[in-house]
């Protein structure tokens, strides 16, 4: 089990994470769920290592991460939402190069990054630059190379993002698939519909703070709300965005 406990940030004084606590259990999709600022972005870099915590702790296995950061890195896959790859690269030499950092086995490698690539509908572009790949394909080139060395931590930040139709329900298919086979996931999305449909949990930021930890289901039961939307717009004292949109409507027909 991944625990976050009491993990803070602050930049210039003020608390961007403020006493975040939350766990993301093997077996389940932990859905992970702010407006843009709420610091869902922060939090995942902190644990990714990308940024430092100003106070907290983060536990993996009941051992805190800070005392073996590079085991606990190799027990973590991680798909940021912009993907910024070598552009030089084929798909190819890009999960050869991600396999080679993490240490593999060259023909183990090889073996894994091509049948990733096959069954992510990359296979005929796997020597093509990635210069070359629409955003889609290289987000499939991120999560191949986020699953490669078998993690146990997955961490998925709007992975979804440039995916079409088809490879979007893979994707959904797949985190299901991940969360069955004993992983643990977070996962970071906007998109309230499959964040319901696809999440066990969820984890409601607003602020800096934690404002709901919970299932689904028992969010509905506790807020009188029928769907995960109206249960966010709730918890994060959404303005009237009908009214608003309306209002910007008006703006520009008067």
């Amino acid at each position: 089990m991944l625990e976050i406990r009491h993990l803070t940030k602050r930049f210039r004084g003020a608390p961007v994470v403020d006493d975040v606590s939350f766990a993301v259990r093997p077996g389940e999709i932990t859905g992970y769920l702010g407006p843009n600022g709420s610091g869902k972005s922060t939090t995942v870099k902190i644990l990714t290592g990308l940024l430092h915590a100003s106070s907290g702790h983060i536990f993996y296995r009941g051992q805190n991460v800070y005392d073996d950061p590079i085991g606990f890195r190799q027990r973590l896959g991680y798909v940021p939402e912009e993907p910024n790859l070598y552009g030089y690269l084929t798909g190819l030499e890009y999960l050869q190069l991600a396999g080679g950092l993490r240490a593999l086995p060259e023909h183990l490698v090889t073996e894994r990054a091509n049948q990733l690539l096959q069954l992510l509908y990359l296979h005929d572009a796997r020597w093509v630059p990635l210069s070359n790949y629409s955003k889609g394909m290289k987000q499939r080139v991120l999560i191949a190379a986020a699953l490669l060395h078998d993690p146990d931590v997955l961490i998925f930040d709007e992975a979804q993002s440039g995916l079409d139709i088809t490879n979007s329900l893979l994707f959904r298919h797949l985190l299901r698939e991940l969360a069955a086979r004993g992983k643990a996931v977070l996962y970071i999305s906007h998109v309230l519909e499959l964040v319901e449909k696809v999440c066990d949990h969820i984890v409601v930021i607003h602020k800096g703070r934690i404002v709901a930890d919970d299932s689904v289901s028992t969010l509905r039961t506790l807020m009188q709300r029928p769907n995960l939307e109206g249960i966010f717009m709730q918890l994060i004292h959404q303005d009237d965005l009908e009214s608003r949109a309306r209002a910007i409507a008006s703006v520009i027909t008067q």
